[in-house]
């Protein structure tokens, strides 16, 4: 039996047109599952918590869907090295429109306990979106990585804006079905998720990852990959800690995302609390994390220009100057300086998205294309795990302390990063003097 190459026929313009068709695809269904995502997270805290009679409970909504998008990271990176991403991502977006569908049936049961299980499944939409921006840099030229990354990272920001908006015409949908009111904006993830899987699975051909990798076996004195069950064998996460092991960059690629995640998480998670100790109105707290999300999302692609052009560790540095003094100028804030926390927020947002676009970038030129799958999965679960884990110290931070103190904290991790980050750079430096 014979196999065809991904690359059979094609000339260097066809994969350019492959490259193009490729970030369509992927940015529509950004778009499309981002709804989904946004939906969902805007009421699951508040359907939890009114479902259990607890708000402590109701606040496990969101760690639920952070520990899935955790969970499903290394799944979906490797059925993507042994299949290519158009198979892991229609697990993350199929994944997530089952959690979909079992929230929608807890919501009618009044069952909390089934509603955290399905917001954990749900949580494959974030590790499906988190994986797509990989899966655009697949076939990028040499420097042009962090541009395509960026422009499915800002394809987010369609999804995340609408999606709340369309919270309350799907419950009154829901509602006028007969149904419980709240059960329409999952009933609308399900349908979104679903709808993303079917634009992945029909539209991404060939698979980018397969044909990234048949173009690198294809190169004149280039080392054979060993194909994807190779790589498989050895295991995804030990494929992943072999690679971090081997590249300094994949380590600070690493380490920068997850600190740059941890950073914004932490700050993000608790800002409402303190501004809601002051007085401050629910459309004013929406005001400030509408800058923020604008911060993360609207720039991306100029984030992504610059760290092409200007290379990644400047950026990496500018972003974390940009989150260490989000940490100050929010810290310092009191209770009552709106002003002075939506510049911070917003700084915050865009410290995260140098983080995250350079810091993607620089992983992805780290490894060969065979492990890029594996170690951009321990990535991203690390960058979850770290994310949750910093919005659970956040909260003991402040009640024990002070929102204030946070601020102190999370400057402290980020001005550490950034001289860690500095260091390797240093020596380099002194040891070609």
């Amino acid at each position: 039996m014979t196999t065809t190459s991904p690359t059979a026929g094609l000339s260097s313009p066809d994969v350019g047109g492959v490259r193009r068709r490729t970030l369509l695809v992927l940015s529509a269904a950004q778009v499309i599952s981002g709804i989904g995502v946004a939906v969902g997270l805007a009421l699951s805290a508040l359907v939890v918590a009114r479902m259990s009679g607890s708000e402590a409970i109701g606040g496990l909504a969101g760690t639920a869907a952070v520990l899935g998008a955790a969970l499903f990271a290394i799944p979906v990176a490797r059925i993507s090295s042994r299949s290519g991403r158009r198979h892991g991502l229609t697990l993350a977006y199929g994944v997530a429109a089952l959690g979909a569908l079992l929230a929608t049936v807890a919501i009618g049961a009044g069952s909390w306990p089934l509603m955290l299980f399905g917001l954990v499944l749900f949580g494959g939409g974030s590790a499906g979106n988190l994986a797509a921006r990989y899966s655009a840099a697949d076939l990028s030229p040499p420097g042009t990585a962090a541009r395509h990354l960026s422009l499915v990272i800002w394809a987010t920001t369609i999804g995340s804006v609408a999606g709340p908006n369309l919270a309350e015409p799907a419950g009154r949908v829901a509602a006028e079905l007969g149904l419980d009111g709240n059960a329409g904006a999952f009933t609308l993830s399900t349908i979104t998720f679903f709808v993303a899987a079917v634009i992945i699975t029909a539209a991404l051909r060939p698979d980018p990852l397969l044909l990234a990798r048949s173009l690198a076996d294809g190169k004149p004195g280039a080392a054979p990959s060993g194909g994807p069950k190779a790589a498989a064998r050895k295991g995804t996460v030990r494929t992943g800690l072999q690679a971090l092991r081997e590249s300094r960059n994949a380590r600070r690629a690493i380490g920068a995302i997850a600190v740059s995640h941890t950073a914004m998480v932490s700050v993000m998670s608790m800002t409402p609390i303190h501004l809601d100790h002051g007085g401050a109105s629910v459309s004013v707290i929406g005001v400030v994390f509408s800058l923020h999300i604008a911060g993360m999302y609207v720039l991306s692609p100029v984030v992504g220009w610059l760290a092409d052009r200007v290379g990644r560790m400047p950026v990496l540095i500018a972003g974390m100057a940009q989150l260490l003094a989000a940490a100050v100028l929010a810290g310092a804030a009191g209770e009552h300086g709106v002003a002075q926390i939506a510049v911070g927020l917003t700084l915050l947002g865009t410290g995260w998205s140098c983080g995250l676009v350079a810091g993607s970038a620089l992983l992805t030129e780290s490894a060969p294309v065979e492990r890029r799958p594996a170690l951009q999965g321990l990535s991203d679960l690390l960058m979850n795990v770290c994310g949750a884990s910093g919005t659970v110290a956040a909260g003991v931070v402040v009640g024990a302390l002070s929102y204030g103190f946070l601020g102190a904290v999370v400057a402290a991790l980020v001005a550490a990063t950034a001289g860690w980050l500095l260091l390797p750079g240093r020596r380099a430096h002194l040891a070609s003097a």
